[in-house]
Parts: C-alpha cells; structure tokens; sequence
C-alpha cells in the first residue's frame, strides 16, 4: 500500500463548536501554537526524552500487538532521524498512566506523547466520540476514506485545538467474544448477559439491544470472564489477541467482513511537548509519524485475519458479520447517532463529514 495520509492538511471550513479541553497544568506555551502544527518551536536544538505510554503488551518482536509496535518503532526510528538527540522512552501496559487516564496524564505534563483511544477522552472532550460511534466505518477501505477526507481533516484540526498533534492515523476493528453462542445481531443479546464494551454510545446501542453493561478497561476483560463478571465482550482485535481472549470465549465474531465497532487509536505528541522541539526536530518528528502511516494501515489490516486464525486454531466458534446481519444493527446505531449530535456542540456538522464516507459522497 502506497496510500500516504497528509499529516497536516487545510483546516476545513467546518464551524465544530470547539470548546478547548483546559486540563489543569494543560501546558500550551502562553496560550501560542494551540494548534499544534509547528507555530512555534525552540531555538536551538538540544537533547529532549520524550514520555511515550499506552496500554498494550510490550511487543516482544514485530509479531506482538501492533499499536504497541507503532509506539516502538517510532522510538527507535526518531532517535536514529535525530543522532540521539530526541529520546523517546515507551512505558507500555499502562505501566505509567492509566488507559483511561493518558489524555489528562498529557495535558497535565505527566506523559509527552501515547498511543491511545481518542474517545476515552470523550468526557474532556465530547467530539472526540465521534471517532467510536457505532456502525459508522464498516471497514479498513472506509478508514482509509476517513483519513482522508473532511472528517479526517475535522478531527485532527478539533485534536489540535485540544493540545494534541496527530503524527500517526491508528484505527484497529472490533469483534465480539461471547461466552455461549455467538452474536451476530441485536436479537442475539439474551436478556439478562452482562457485555462490556469501550464507547459511550457503542455501549448504549448494546443496552438498547438488551445488555447489561460492565464498563471494564481491555486488560480487565480477561478476569471479568473467568469470575463471571462478563459473558461478552466488545473490544479491538488486537486486544483479544494480547490479552489471550481466546482463552475464555466459546465464539467469536470477526470484524474481516463486517463489523459496528472502529476505534481511532492515533499516535499523538502534546503541543507544549512538540514546540520544546526545535524546528528540525519537528520535521524529523512528524516525518517519522507520517513514515509509519502505510505500516499501521496494513497491520490493523492483517490483524484481523490474523487473531481470527488464533481464535480458531484455539477451538473457538468464528463467525463473521453477513452485510443484512450489520444492517440489522443499523437502527439502533442511527439512535445513538441522534444523541450524540443532539449532546455534543458541532455534533451535527461531524456526523455529517462522517456520513459523507459512509455514503461514498
């Protein structure tokens, strides 16, 4: 794939109702360069460690989960780009903040840069949710239309007014782990099963469908279903396969067809962090974000087939999502669209970009 995302494109003339997320400590230099695009820089250029966190396992080679490889590579990649100067050190496994936790661990100074789930900061920020809103991206074809199209450019423009610069697009699938029979459409959730699933409004889709919900980080997911807490799941491919899912599911529901649930998982640097930076330190960081790009599209790609096989091979039942068995699922998915513009200041005008994908306009 030779498809190259422009990490910096033209704001959209798109009125998003921004209202800038200001964390306590959130370090913009005297409120100059809030949109994160090299406004402005140090002047001189000397040694920098960057804090980098996420959630994920270490990976122990190129095989290990592939968000945590982006956070790797890019460490290893920058330091040779810079001659040592710029430093990153990666804290994986939510060894440094909590999952939920990196964006106000960001704005607060505590972490530089992550790899992370833009909704999780939803509560921060509310627009951000539009990047996990159920049954809006089918596939890994519409992420690439995402990225590169008005919404993707509306989305990155709202991250920078909100203290973050974008270096890599990260989007991995979601599939549906179930302790019983599989889950293919909304009749499929039996009265009374308790699921967990990341998103706000994937999550009351699934009430809507007849779910209970236990809200749980993917690295809890594991434990939930051994004690009984959970009898399914929602959660990222990858997640499934790091946090060895395998292991307590009886069916499996991949997302190589179909699938609701697309998470936005962007590898970001803060603003304050980024104009520490001396100008070619800056170039050299966002060229290094951008070289990654191709990468990160085709192993979320790959991903999915790849934990498919696992599940599989572990003896797992594995479905896939039928085109009616998605639509199926598209009611309930257009009701939490409904909220969302009706919650969220520029809600309407996102959904609308978004939509635009959807509907290949």
């Amino acid at each position: 794939m030779n498809i190259r995302t422009p990490l910096l494109p033209l704001a959209v003339a798109v009125s998003l109702g921004v209202s800038a997320c200001a964390a306590p400590g959130s370090g913009n230099s005297g409120g100059e360069g809030s949109g994160g695009s090299g406004d402005t820089a140090a002047a001189e250029c000397g040694d920098v460690t960057l804090r980098l966190s996420h959630q994920w396992p270490e990976p122990t080679t190129d095989e290990g989960d592939f968000r945590s490889v982006v956070a790797q590579r890019f460490a290893d990649e920058i330091s040779e780009a810079t001659d040592g100067q710029v430093e990153v050190t990666v804290y994986p496994n939510s060894t440094l903040s909590k999952a939920t936790e990196q964006y106000d661990a960001m704005m607060n100074g505590s972490i530089d840069m992550s790899v992370f789930p833009l909704d999780y900061a939803s509560g921060r920020v509310p627009e951000w949710s539009i990047t996990l809103m159920p049954g809006l991206i089918r596939n890994h074809d519409d992420v690439l239309k995402w990225d590169q199209g008005e919404i993707g450019a509306a989305v990155e423009e709202n991250m920078k007014e909100n203290g973050l610069v974008l270096l890599t697009n990260v989007w991995n699938a979601g599939a549906i782990g179930v302790k019983g029979d599989p889950i293919l459409r909304p009749e499929d959730v039996q009265g009374g099963m308790t699921m967990r699933a990341a998103g706000t409004y994937v999550e009351k889709m699934l009430e809507a469908a007849g779910a209970g919900i236990t809200s749980l980080p993917s690295s809890e997911i594991y434990t939930g279903m051994q004690t009984g807490v959970l009898d399914a799941a929602v959660t990222s491919t990858g997640s499934f396969a790091s946090y060895n899912l395998q292991e307590q599911v009886d069916s499996y529901t991949s997302p190589t067809t179909h699938t609701f649930w697309f998470m936005y998982e962007p590898l970001v640097i803060t603003t304050s962090s980024f104009e520490k930076l001396c100008a070619e330190q800056q170039e050299a960081v966002l060229e290094v974000g951008q070289g990654l790009q191709d990468y990160a599209y085709d192993a979320s790609r790959e991903d999915d087939a790849r934990v498919e096989k696992i599940f599989a091979d572990a003896g797992v039942e594995v479905v896939q999502m039928s085109e009616e068995d998605y639509e199926a699922w598209m009611p309930l998915a257009q009701e939490q669209w409904e909220a969302y513009t009706s919650a969220v200041d520029g809600g309407q005008e996102l959904l609308d970009l978004a939509l635009k994908v959807r509907e290949g306009r």
